[in-house]
């Protein structure tokens, strides 16, 4: 009998081969590459960040069985107008198959508690004006506060 309870965890090192295929979706998603990965010293980089305790960055991944069905990504930081630390969740990316089975909801949830835990007040993050399908998950477990981004590449 297979267990398909959903598992949210903090990811460890040996979940490398697991986690790479997902961060590839991720970037794939968003256009980052076409039909190959971001390089490699990049993707090394981001992986040894989640395990460097100097660090604020952090990555869980939801594992039903021995599969991994989605992964988030966030960090830690300072803000002009809160006390404490605020969250920035920058990668929350699902297998296209398990889109809709609370995957999402779940990674999103994690980062919450965690944000609790580690006394920030806030948890935010962006996303494309086209993803649609993410947005109707994050119109029902956060608020849209109206902002425009703008950014330039130096």
């Amino acid at each position: 009998m297979t267990d398909t309870t959903l598992q949210v965890r903090a990811v460890a090192p040996d979940d490398f081969e697991a986690w790479l295929p997902l961060w590839d979706g991720y970037n794939r998603f968003y256009g980052r590459f076409d039909t190959t990965a971001l390089p490699e010293h990049i993707t090394r980089t981001t992986w040894s960040r989640f395990f460097d305790g100097y660090e604020p960055m952090h990555a869980f991944i939801a594992v039903r069985g021995e599969r991994v069905l989605g992964l988030v990504h966030f960090i830690y930081h300072r803000n002009t107008i809160l006390e404490g630390p605020i969250c920035y969740l920058q990668d929350l990316f699902t297998v296209e198959d398990a889109r809709g089975q609370g995957v999402g909801r779940a990674l999103i949830e994690a980062v919450y508690a965690h944000a609790k835990a580690s006394n920030s007040s806030r948890v935010y993050w962006h996303t494309h004006e086209t993803n649609h399908t993410a947005m109707r998950l994050y119109d029902d477990v956060a608020v849209k506060p109206g902002f425009v981004m703008y950014r330039k590449d130096v």
